[in-house]
């Protein structure tokens, strides 16, 4: 294990999204700006920002609309790339208006989850995404993926790697230009991680895809070492550990940025993240929300500087 390091890797950022999206506390549209600015000022260059979805499904996430357009007019963020996430024909005429240039899709490898997350069948939330994808390959913008479930899920049990090709291929063909593997209730291991990989390598190119870890049993940063080891250097993550799933009962937050900065940087991989301004952004945001941090490199660094 662990024969040949990458130089450098890079790491998505959604806190701000994936992130905020299930707390209860509602972050100000100016704190939410702060935090965003805080995070690129960091180091950390790809965000995703927010969601255009219907603000009665997710209250956090209603201030879209002006939470992007706030952010279009912010020069220190003019060299960092603001991810939206559009669910649907609607959230994309709603970003389009705003004048995003990067958007994320999503989908899973199971019905059941997909129908209790957005009410479809994956072939359903398939031909949705097919919808938003000409509009959005017409307009020239640039899409990612999202595959939820991709390590078990929280009603079927263990999901199809098959299926997991069927989705990949297709979405492939829409014309997505990166895929994130997510581990959505946490449940994964460094062995099923591989296995995954190794099945997929087959068909894709590894550059292809990102890996998305939640760390509801402390398992995030030993799959992301297992990742790293077959040759995935793109991960998402999540400031302060922020994070969950409200179709999974009992999962908890994405890994933490901070627990991947230090696995990396500790190692002689690059990040271009400063721990330093990261925390920062970390500690101002949990504040805002009331609460302390998942993440141990995180609350051990603050210690050491109190």
């Amino acid at each position: 294990m662990l024969g040949s390091l990458p130089k450098k890797v890079r790491i998505v950022e959604v806190g701000p999204r994936d992130g905020l999206q299930n707390e209860k506390t509602i972050i100000s549209l100016a704190d939410k700006v702060t935090f965003i600015k805080m995070l690129s000022e960091a180091g950390l260059h790809e965000i995703e920002a927010n969601s255009f979805v219907r603000a009665e499904k997710i209250p956090q996430m209603s201030d879209g609309v002006e939470l992007y357009k706030s952010l279009s007019h912010e020069n220190s963020l003019r060299n960092t790339k603001l991810i939206s996430l559009v669910p649907n024909d609607k959230g994309l005429e709603n970003a389009l208006s705003s004048g995003v240039k990067e958007i994320a899709v999503f989908t899973a490898t199971s019905n059941t989850f997909n129908q209790k997350n957005i009410n479809a069948t994956v072939d359903e939330s398939l031909k949705r995404i097919e919808g938003v994808m000409k509009k959005a390959n017409s307009e020239g913008l640039k899409t990612r993926a999202y595959i939820s479930t991709v390590f078990g899920c929280p009603y079927e049990g263990k999901t199809s790697l098959a299926e997991l090709k069927r989705v990949a291929y297709a979405l492939e063909n829409l014309g997505v230009s990166e895929i994130s593997l997510g581990d959505t209730i946490g449940i994964a291991n460094p062995q099923q991680v591989q296995e995954v990989i190794t099945f997929l390598k087959a068909d894709f190119n590894l550059d292809f895809f990102a890996m998305h870890f939640h760390d509801t049993r402390g398992m995030a940063v030993a799959n992301v070492l297992a990742s790293l080891d077959m040759g995935i250097t793109s991960f998402d993550s999540s400031a302060g550990g922020l994070g969950g799933c409200p179709y999974a009962k009992g999962a908890s937050g994405n890994v933490a940025t901070e627990d991947l900065v230090f696995l990396f940087s500790s190692m002689g991989i690059e990040t271009g993240i400063d721990m330093d301004k990261l925390a920062l952004a970390s500690k101002f945001i949990l504040e805002k929300l009331g609460k302390t941090s998942s993440s141990k490199n995180l609350t051990a660094y603050l210690a050491s500087r109190a």
